[in-house]
């Protein structure tokens, strides 16, 4: 019996109520110029048709493996689900309302090969709900530590690629909001840094009511990374959040 080659990179999409945007999402992926990889969506018990579409789509390619849960957990439980069934050696992610440029993986795998590096993110455009350009970009810097991160979260989870080879496992942490930011600063703290592409490889899409379109939500859910899942002291919390107030003016200038 013939052996299944793996693919190089596994794409991680959690889904929620995701049918209005998760096509575009998905064709945002099957149009890449580097076509070795697989697409693992969990859907996290949407109320719509997302799982319809998704099965559709895992018909339409084979490279696309759909998993359906039967009680909604969050989208740090759905992406975990995926990692746990995930072959590759390099995992990028990807929600279902943002998209990737054509060539983000193709510029991205050999600029990590180059820097020998475990992780890499790169900057990204934002658009609005319906799609539009903003004509706002989110640069990414060169490079960030973990007491760099603690202060600008720059990263963006839709440009993230890591090298499992380097990092072994990634499992991210039991929360409802910011289990991405919390998962870099896991990896970050074990001594790696993680390095920026300045090319834009990527669009976010601002959605209305989403957690990250409230601002005075996403610094609370910030503050708790610190205090629960860091456990920093008072004083090193009110430290870092001066930080991330900060850099997350700058990054709306």
């Amino acid at each position: 019996m013939a052996q299944v080659r793996e693919p190089l990179v596994s794409i991680i999409m959690p889904a929620y109520n995701a049918a209005r945007f998760i096509r575009q999402s998905i064709q945002s992926i099957l149009q890449q110029s580097f076509q070795d990889w697989e697409l693992l969506v969990t859907d996290d018990a949407s109320t719509d048709n997302t799982p319809q579409v998704l099965e559709q789509a895992a018909r339409d390619d084979a490279r696309i493996r759909i998993f359906l849960q039967t009680q909604n957990q969050g989208p740090g439980a759905a992406r975990n689900h995926s990692l746990s069934h995930a072959r590759g050696r390099y995992l990028a992610f990807l929600d279902s309302d943002d998209l990737w440029l054509p060539h983000k993986l193709e510029q991205q795998l050999p600029f990590m090969q180059k820097q020998q590096a475990a992780f890499t993110f790169a900057s990204y455009a934002l658009m609005n709900q319906e799609g539009q350009d903003l004509h706002k970009t989110i640069q990414a810097p060169a490079s960030i530590t973990y007491r760099q991160y603690l202060r600008n979260t720059i990263i963006g989870c839709l440009t993230v690629m890591i090298d499992r080879e380097k990092t072994g496992p990634v499992v991210m942490p039991d929360m409802r909001t910011s289990q991405d930011m919390a998962t870099w600063l896991d990896i970050l703290k074990t001594g790696i840094t993680a390095y920026g592409m300045p090319e834009v490889l990527a669009k976010y899409r601002i959605v209305d009511g989403s957690n990250t379109s409230s601002k005075w939500k996403s610094a609370q859910d910030v503050w708790k990374v610190y205090r629960q899942h860091e456990s920093l002291s008072w004083p090193a919390s009110c430290f870092n959040f001066a930080g991330y107030c900060f850099n997350a003016i700058k990054k709306r200038l």
